[in-house]
């Protein structure tokens, strides 16, 4: 992998059931780069990733990858080239670790070919990756949140495609897997030039592990950059409706947002 690629949204207007969601969304992925998309609740972050995946037409705008319209590449070939993982993904029912991840070579398998040789090294390179190799015979329906949210992106990683798509991967989990995924992410990014672009929920995590921010307001794009640029008390305020304060996290040198909240106003600390 690590291909160099242009993936760009440009007017990107849409929603569903005649309820528009995006509003005029503009935006240019960086390439080998991570990139989260912020925001709250029913701002958009899902309904953009998802139009960007072409799974929702926009009303207006479009969305290209390397100059030419994604509605105009053909399904299997897109898929060579963007993973997703979408929102609380469903789990087909007795599968086991090594059959789930194993779809993910669908895109490069044909009606004429079955699996080879390298579809079996991606699949259990995915594994290795993600540290599941030793469930690989166990059904999915045996395994804790955090080992089956693995195995969903080791799933999206067997694709073995330069972009990947995730939409809140730690959602429900507890602090410790929160990094450990992302940490992972990280490892194929830096290891692979893999393209990352993801819906977080956590601001904190959001600005220590991003390259890049892309933050949304009610449908629109209203802020991105690099974290240190983007993350101010305004913004979060802007965006969330809270009032904060912006430190330097003491780990990462990242922003870190501190919530101020009724009780616990320490005057002297943000002085």
């Amino acid at each position: 992998m690590n291909s160099t690629h242009t993936f760009l949204a440009e007017g990107i207007t849409a929603g569903y059931d005649n309820r528009t969601i995006l509003h005029d969304v503009s935006m240019n992925i960086p390439s080998n780069k991570i990139s989260i998309l912020i925001g709250a609740n029913g701002c958009g972050k899902s309904t953009l990733l998802k139009t960007m995946a072409r799974l929702i037409k926009p009303t207006s705008g479009r969305v290209t990858l390397d100059g030419k319209p994604i509605n105009k590449i053909p399904p299997k070939q897109l898929a060579r080239m963007l993973g997703l993982l979408p929102q609380s993904p469903i789990v087909p029912e007795g599968i086991t670790v090594a059959d789930l991840v194993g779809r993910g070579r669908f895109p490069h398998q044909t009606l004429l070919k079955g699996w080879t040789k390298k579809d079996y090294e991606a699949v259990a390179e995915a594994m290795e990756i993600m540290n599941i190799s030793e469930f690989a015979n166990r059904n999915i329906d045996e395994l804790s949140g955090g080992q089956r949210q693995r195995v969903w992106i080791a799933m999206a990683l067997a694709q073995q495609t330069d972009i990947l798509f995730l939409d809140e991967p730690t959602t429900y989990l507890d602090i410790t897997y929160q990094v450990e995924i992302l940490d992972l992410l990280t490892d194929i990014n830096r290891k692979n030039g893999t393209t990352i672009v993801m819906v977080l929920h956590d601001i904190n995590l959001s600005a220590r592990y991003a390259d890049h921010i892309f933050a949304l307001q009610k449908g629109r794009l209203v802020a991105e950059g690099e974290p240190s640029k983007v993350i101010t008390s305004q913004l979060i305020e802007d965006i969330f409706g809270l009032h904060c304060t912006v430190v330097s996290d003491p780990v990462s040198d990242s922003p870190f947002v501190v919530p101020i909240g009724r009780y616990h106003n320490n005057v002297r600390m943000y002085s």
